[in-house]
């Protein structure tokens, strides 16, 4: 037994300076970021600004004034189209990335937090992996646990997965139990 603890501590102490080692390497070459990314900021970064919104205003109002100098021909109507098409389509990519990027960030500061916590459940640390089905299915779980929670519990303490299983497998041994006793009883008469 004593062993198995030792085995288990030495696997962890490995795992975290492996970890420890890649986040080294990491930090080198976060200096040396590659392109996208350090693009992917900078455009977010700006186009996420006042100022980009009233260059884009302003594109328009400059369009729309030019109509009557073009004669509103098929040729204006297609800059304006071609234009935004572009921007468009290279915008999806780039706040794309960005998503990704914040998602996978808060997914990492929730689960540090779930495994910090001792009456927090681990089985959610990789819930952001299940299929739609699974999580689906845990939704569920949860909407039912919390109006078991309001009819027993205060909703000011907080409770894990584990607790409500626990609660659930002790009001289902009560069933069981309940249900035993009046065959029982009859037994006797």
């Amino acid at each position: 037994m004593a062993l198995n603890a030792l085995v288990q501590k030495l696997l962890v102490h490995l795992s975290i300076k492996k970890i420890t080692m890649a986040m080294q390497a990491l930090t080198d070459k976060k200096r040396k970021k590659n392109f996208f990314e350090a693009m992917s900021v900078k455009v977010i970064a700006a186009t996420g600004s006042p100022w980009a919104f009233f260059v884009a205003l302003t594109v328009i109002v400059v369009w729309a004034v030019s109509g009557p100098v073009f004669h509103y021909s098929d040729t204006w109507q297609l800059v304006i189209n071609t234009g935004t098409t572009i921007i468009t389509f290279l915008m999806v990519f780039i706040i794309q990335k960005s998503q990704n990027k914040d998602s996978k960030s808060v997914q990492l500061k929730l689960n540090e937090l779930i495994a910090s916590n001792k009456a927090a459940s681990n089985r959610l640390i990789d819930v952001e992996n299940l299929s739609e089905e699974e999580l689906d299915i845990l939704h569920k779980y949860y909407c039912v646990m919390v109006e078991e929670t309001k009819k027993r519990m205060s909703m000011t303490e907080s409770h894990s997965v584990e607790e409500a299983i626990g609660d659930a497998l002790s009001k289902h041994e009560e069933d069981l139990l309940t249900r035993k006793a009046p065959k029982n009883k009859d037994l006797k008469k």
